[in-house]
């Protein structure tokens, strides 16, 4: 089965709740060339232990870009017949808050380069905003950054997936059958 995926789509949920795997498999799914951009720095073993984790879970057929930074330089060349998986949108903006970075003008330029993609983009995020208020000044401004964030990106997709317990549920546009 192939699956024509709309330009933007979101992919959101807690942590650990299977959302990309259900992103993995939308892209899978469509039957085109796969392109993965990976936001997230392997800074220690438990997060190279993770990256290595998901590369395996991919598989080899997609091309893969690393880009924590400036995401919207990768998509700029991927061509448009490829879908594109960025995993994540928190990863990323974890980057821009540790390095100081001016996060308004940084979101703008992440937006715009996904609203300019050539092809279709899965974006995965995490929902951060259900839990306990953090205890201090940067886990606040991170929650209140990412739930900002995530209504900008919900706001821009045609398609919002929310995945709980590796359930799907559409918050925006009609949910696809996806290949597991």
């Amino acid at each position: 089965m192939i699956l024509t995926l709309p330009k933007l789509t979101m992919v959101i949920g807690g942590a650990a709740s299977g959302k990309s795997v259900y992103a993995e498999n939308l892209v899978i799914t469509s039957g085109h060339p796969r392109s993965y951009i990976a936001t997230a720095q392997a800074l220690d073993n438990e997060m190279r232990d993770k990256v290595v984790k998901h590369k395996a879970q991919r598989g080899a057929d997609w091309d893969t870009y690393e880009a924590p930074f400036k995401p919207w330089e990768a998509l700029a060349g991927i061509d448009k017949a490829n879908v594109t998986l960025l995993d994540c949108a928190t990863f990323w903006l974890s980057n821009m808050l540790i390095n100081d970075a001016n996060l308004a003008e940084e979101k703008v330029h992440f937006l715009n380069g996904l609203k300019n993609a050539n092809g279709s983009v899965v974006i995965v995020t995490n929902e951060v905003g259900q839990g306990v208020v953090p205890d201090n000044k940067l886990a606040r401004q991170f929650r209140q950054a990412q739930g900002e964030l995530n209504q900008d990106l919900a706001a821009l997709c045609d398609l919002v997936v929310l995945i709980t317990a590796g359930l799907p549920l559409s918050l925006k546009g009609q949910l696809p059958q996806v290949t597991p």
